[in-house]
């Protein structure tokens, strides 16, 4: 399956073009079935971290806190990410 955070990069840029994220969340909605269950905020997978890094090295996310939602640096989700600048 392809994950919320690729299709809506995808579409941004389909749509709008070129400009970077500014900042990016994704939310799970639970199945019919899942009564009660709330709509909340998920951290998005490495694969989706990457691609939000490769895109925009200054885009925010907002990923589940201790105390709610809280935004960070994608930086912040890559710790120690190669890049081509460092050499490593």
């Amino acid at each position: 399956a392809v994950c919320a955070e690729a299709v809506a990069l995808g579409q941004a840029i389909t749509v709008a073009g070129e400009f970077g994220i500014d900042t990016i969340v994704a939310v799970r909605h639970p199945r019919p079935e899942e009564k009660g269950r709330p709509i909340a905020v998920v951290s998005p997978c490495g694969a989706c971290r990457e691609l939000i890094w490769d895109y925009d090295r200054n885009a925010r996310v907002i990923v589940p806190g201790a105390d709610g939602p809280e935004s960070v640096g994608i930086g912040e989700l890559i710790p120690n990410k190669y890049s081509r600048e460092r050499g490593a």
